[in-house]
């Protein structure tokens, strides 16, 4: 490996940090303005009926996940209608992070899961437009950008890795 390329790996690897701390902070913001949506059937009521207050979808998924047939149908259609409607698109690959940042993270002890509810829906996160422009939020204008400049290399739906902490 020459120093440029371990230097180019380097600065991608920061640059991806920077989207994924911008990415903790706009969900961190959503959930205290509480303007997030959770689950793939309540994102999909709400795609319907007001897309355009819609500005950043999240479609989580684990290497599991990736198996599943009708879960990557879904988000297909997702990717199809939010590309249609310039929805910004994220994909993460590490849903139990996600669940730590959206405060959903269950209880995951062996006695805990017999008569315990369902673990919520992190497939798909839907980040809604306060009423205040989303250009005064650094961080989503900074995810906007990532996502944009993405669009432009071909990478329509680009994965962010939120780091663990």
């Amino acid at each position: 490996m020459t120093l440029e390329e371990f230097s180019a790996g380097e600065q991608k690897t920061e640059r991806m940090d920077k989207v994924g701390d911008a990415l903790e902070e706009v969900l961190s913001k959503a959930l205290s303005q509480r303007t997030i949506t959770v689950g793939v059937y309540e994102a999909a009521k709400l795609l319907n009926v007001d897309p355009d207050n819609v500005v950043l979808c999240l479609l989580a998924a684990d290497e599991d996940d990736d198996r599943d047939v009708a879960l990557q149908i879904h988000f297909t259609l997702i990717q199809a209608f939010c590309c249609e409607n310039d929805i910004n698109i994220l994909r993460v690959s590490n849903p139990g992070r996600l669940a730590k940042l959206l405060l959903l993270e269950t209880d995951a002890s062996p006695g805990a899961s017999e008569g315990a509810e369902q673990p919520p829906d992190l497939h798909c996160v839907l980040v809604t437009n306060p009423h205040s422009s989303q250009w005064k939020d650094p961080a989503l204008s900074q995810l906007i950008c990532f996502c944009r400049e993405s669009r432009y290399m071909d990478q329509w739906v680009p994965v962010i890795n939120l780091p663990e902490r």
